[in-house]
């Protein structure tokens, strides 16, 4: 039986489901269909949901020409197919299944809600785009072969226009009002991992397997801009400092900071003393919550840069998709666990960094961040380096200004 606090799936015909959209207080359906303070301070509201299959796509490795193991991408355990829509509550015993939908025939990749939380966006390992109804779940639109490989991303832009991101690196945004693509790109050589888009709808981000950020502009309809490769793959993009700064994290425990029309190389880099960071979700316009493969949810300030504490975890785990509810008070995340979880955030959104950091003891524990968030000792990793790095120090933004 779940504690309160988080929800069970195993067992449940998918193993994590969407959640629909609806006010936050206890009955919480939706509760990851909002992007946080974060996202609305960039003008655009991405409502992403947990994934159909609750795992993120990493392809294997592919070999090196001497024989190596290439960028060190992992491949994650198939995930069962078909997706659902249940109703979460943080009191144990109100969890419900409004209705489930079996169209795709492979796995779930990505659920996104729609710009006006009636629909639901749903890509799959079979290479389709499905739209279905929130409230019934019906299939209102479906596109059988979107793509040439496997879909793993989705990215609703306005109430028409859409775009998705497969395996081989393929990136296309698609019109329903024309039902076709209207922008088809392959500048990125592996993986779409995650995509946004600026508060005009205009500017489109995608991180890549292959370490670049690429930049298309949805209004032209055509290639912009593709930054230096980073170390490891990308995985995540956020955008902060009102939509000033552009953050993406990556498979080696960095975050990157760009800045606002200066793609082309990262003004900034963070390394976190975590195993990754898979996900990224904004809850202020400086703080974000950061998954990663140790199971752990860090809190993170962004310039300055500091690792403030753990407001969760997944012990053991790793974390696939963070998200907000409405009015910013409660983060969901679901994990290999197969479990959904809620931690009380509401006091992060107070929380002010300065510039002064007073040394912190090399390797101790995180700083808890909520009631049930765990501290003790060595089972989380130090919450940033004391030493700067190197390299990083040659790439810093020194100037720490929003």
């Amino acid at each position: 039986m779940a504690a309160p606090g988080e929800v069970s799936t195993r067992g449940d015909s998918a193993a994590s489901a969407p959640l629909a959209p609806a006010p936050p207080p206890r009955s919480l359906p939706g509760v990851l269909g909002a992007s946080g303070q974060g996202a609305a301070a960039a003008g655009h509201s991405r409502g992403h949901l947990l994934r159909g299959d609750g795992q993120r796509h990493r392809p294997a490795p592919r070999p090196s020409p001497a024989g190596g193991g290439g960028r060190g991408r992992r491949r994650l355990p198939r995930a069962r197919p078909g997706a659902g829509r249940y109703s979460y509550s943080c009191t144990e015993g109100e969890n419900r299944q409004l209705w489930s939908s079996g169209h795709h025939l492979k796995s779930c990749r990505d659920v996104v809600f729609s710009q006006d939380g009636q629909k639901l966006f749903t890509v799959s390992k079979d290479k389709s785009v499905h739209i279905l109804t929130v409230d019934e779940g019906r299939l209102e639109t479906r596109f059988p072969k979107a793509h040439s490989s496997a879909l793993n991303c989705v990215l609703p832009i306005d109430n028409h226009i859409f775009a998705t991101g497969d395996d081989g690196g393929v990136l296309k945004v698609w019109d329903l009002r024309k039902g076709n693509a209207v922008l088809e790109a392959h500048q990125q050589e592996e993986y779409i991992s995650a995509m946004a888009v600026d508060g005009n709808g205009k500017i489109l981000l995608t991180t890549s397997g292959d370490g670049t950020l690429g930049i298309f502009n949805v209004k032209r309809r055509r290639f912009e801009l593709l930054s230096e490769p980073q170390n490891g793959d990308l995985t995540s993009v956020v955008l902060l400092k009102r939509g000033k700064k552009v953050a993406c994290g990556s498979s080696e425990g960095t975050i990157y900071l760009f800045n606002w029309d200066g793609f082309g190389a990262a003004s900034d880099r963070f390394a976190l003393r975590a195993e990754s960071v898979d996900c990224m979700v904004p809850i202020t316009d400086s703080i974000v919550c950061v998954g990663s493969l140790d199971g752990v949810i860090r809190v993170v300030n962004i310039l300055p840069n500091r690792v403030l504490g753990c407001v969760g975890q997944h012990l053991g785990e790793p974390i696939e998709q963070l998200a907000v509810a409405p009015g910013g008070q409660l983060l969901a995340s679901c994990a290999h666990d197969q479990k959904v979880k809620f931690w009380d955030i509401s006091a992060l959104g107070g929380l002010v960094v300065d510039d002064y950091r007073k040394k912190k003891k090399k390797g101790g524990p995180l700083r808890a961040l909520s009631s049930k968030a765990v501290g003790s000792g060595e089972e989380f990793f130090a919450d940033l380096r004391d030493e700067t790095e190197p390299e990083a120090a040659a790439g810093s933004d020194s100037d720490g200004s929003d």
